[in-house]
């Protein structure tokens, strides 16, 4: 079973850094994934901000881009977020997501649409202040 969990959220000033951190286990030989980070403010909906597929290639929602980087650690286990340039509209719950594919498609693409995701860590809280 794929378990996410997420780390390195907390406080930041407007202009200030931060790095969060999602390690996942229970992945297969079977499966193949792509990872992606998504956001949610209070009673607002969540929000795809940034996605990887199987290939490494990233993606951005627009209000991140040139800001914000995706990557995953060698092993592909390890996925971060860093977050340069934090805006006091960047202040939400950040969750980490996992799309399963098959392997032998050889290929996964999750995008930036929640819905495409079937594995998900609880979230951690980042809060910018202006």
């Amino acid at each position: 079973q794929v378990q996410l969990v997420e780390s390195g959220g907390g406080s930041v000033q407007a202009g200030g850094s931060s790095r969060l951190s999602c390690i996942g286990s229970g992945f297969t030989s079977k499966e193949i994934f792509s990872m992606g980070w998504f956001r949610q403010a209070p009673g607002k909906e969540r929000e795809g901000v940034a996605a990887i597929d199987s290939d490494g290639k990233p993606r951005y929602a627009n209000s991140v881009k040139g800001r914000f980087t995706i990557s995953k650690d060698s092993g592909g286990n390890t996925l971060y977020l860093q977050m340069n340039r934090l805006k006091p509209e960047d202040d939400a719950t950040y969750y980490c997501a996992a799309r399963a594919c098959p392997a032998w498609g050889k290929f996964c693409d999750g995008g930036l649409l929640s819905d495409r995701y079937m594995h998900w860590g609880r979230g951690t809280q980042v809060t910018v202040s202006s």
